[in-house]
């Protein structure tokens, strides 16, 4: 029997949600002050005139008088003094100082980038990419995996969700911008890369070659399990995510099992709307999935569109430490609004919003304008989701059993 599926409505969205990324503003700032004043005499009142004359009155009342002062006469003095002159390249220097004073607002995921980098972002979002398969991110100022891509070479390589990354190569990561470091472990396909990694269970830290590899994203797998018990696996939030989770649930009908698994382990999360089409096939029209707050506290409220099929049906969630980002909203609002189970690990915390701002000469900006809360107003950036249950693995694993998978089918079982 074919159950009729609904389908995704088409959506146009000009902000970008991913593990592991993020933005800036006042860029402009020092766009126009550099035109301006580079050759000013009197660098206070230059840039004065710049700020009352270029400016927007909304962004000069946020200057709280902010002195430019010190930096038109540092600029002055390195073009007045510096020895090398031959070395300067003024474009390079204003770049440096909109990557610093981005840097100065202490959040990873708040980027400029430069016009190669910034190709380098957009390429990578348009779907496959040379690399080594991990989403990384920032975790306590220390360079981290997220989660390495199912079948990916990060994976064969057994890196693992929250391995440090502190070295490059031969470059050290000690407060090396999310972004560089992306561009350093990318490269030709073919290429290797060395990352010395330390973890947990390691004295001191080791070094893992990989050979990089063109990256196609995997998104679901799907299987009946017995017992009366289906098994969704996702591995990312893509475009296609939404038409293949259907799928699933097509498999999940024909099967006549009455109980799921939503398994979201090393998932890094993806685009939003696909994870609030998901949570609509558990959900009724007009429960909140998601909750996104803004600096001043108002909220952007998404909602199911109530596709509902699956309310009432006992689900069991596997988060582990690499579920991030749209899959914590999605196993925040099952939680939250169904009552299901999180088994595993606690989750990796990844809950804010970033936009990518288009600036002049091609550089970009990917700033940080939101974070999400789970329907009940959980906070999830920096904290995660505990678990329900976590899922205790011994030190010497039987080869080929999934005990995280065993636990979710014998709380199945018992409801």
């Amino acid at each position: 029997m074919k159950f009729s599926l609904p389908t995704i409505q088409s959506h146009i969205f000009k902000r970008l949600f991913f593990i592991c990324l993020a933005g800036f503003f006042l860029a402009l700032t020092f766009g126009f002050g550099f035109v301006a004043g580079k050759n000013a005499e009197q660098p206070t009142l230059t840039i004065a005139g710049v700020v009352n004359k270029d400016i927007p009155q909304a962004f000069q009342n946020t200057l709280n008088g902010t002195d430019f002062d010190i930096f038109w006469t540092a600029w002055s003095r390195l073009q007045e003094k510096f020895i090398n002159k031959d070395k300067m390249d003024s474009q390079k220097m204003v770049y440096g100082a909109i990557s610093g004073m981005v840097n100065s607002l202490g959040d990873p995921y708040t980027v400029f980038l430069p016009p190669q980098q910034s190709k380098a972002f957009k390429d990578e979002i348009k779907g496959s990419f040379g690399g080594i398969g991990a989403e990384i991110g920032i975790r306590k100022s220390i360079l981290t995996i997220i989660s390495p891509l199912k079948d990916s070479p990060a994976e064969k390589a057994k890196l693992l969700p929250k391995d440090q990354i502190i070295k490059i190569n031969a470059s050290s990561t000690a407060e090396m911008p999310l972004e560089e470091a992306v561009s350093f472990i990318r490269g030709p396909i073919g290429t290797t890369v060395t990352l010395t990694i330390f973890r947990d269970s390691f004295n001191e830290p080791k070094e893992f070659t990989i050979t990089r590899n063109e990256i196609k994203i995997p998104t679901i797998k799907h299987e009946s399990k017995g017992n009366g018990i289906y098994y969704i696996a996702l591995y990312n939030f893509n475009e296609v995510s939404g038409n293949q989770f259907r799928t699933a649930l097509q498999g999940f009908f024909d099967s006549k099992d009455k109980k799921l698994i939503i398994d979201l382990r090393n998932n890094p999360g993806g685009f939003l709307n696909m994870a609030v089409d998901i949570a609509s096939f558990f959900t009724p029209a007009g429960a909140i999935i998601v909750r996104e707050q803004y600096h001043d506290k108002t909220e952007d409220l998404y909602r199911s569109t109530g596709y509902n099929l699956l309310n009432g049906v006992p689900v069991v969630v596997i988060v582990n430490e690499g579920s991030a980002s749209a899959s914590e909203i999605l196993a925040g609002a099952l939680r939250d609004i169904n009552g299901s189970k999180l088994i595993g690990e606690k989750t990796f915390g990844k809950g804010s919003v970033q936009e990518l701002i288009n600036l002049p000469n091609n550089a970009s900006l990917k700033v940080t304008i939101a974070r999400w809360l789970t329907p009940n107003g959980t906070e999830i950036n920096g904290n995660g989701l505990e678990v329900d249950r976590k899922v205790l693995v011994p030190e010497k694993p039987e080869e080929g059993r999934d005990y995280y998978i065993d636990t979710a089918i014998e709380m199945l079982k018992s409801r």
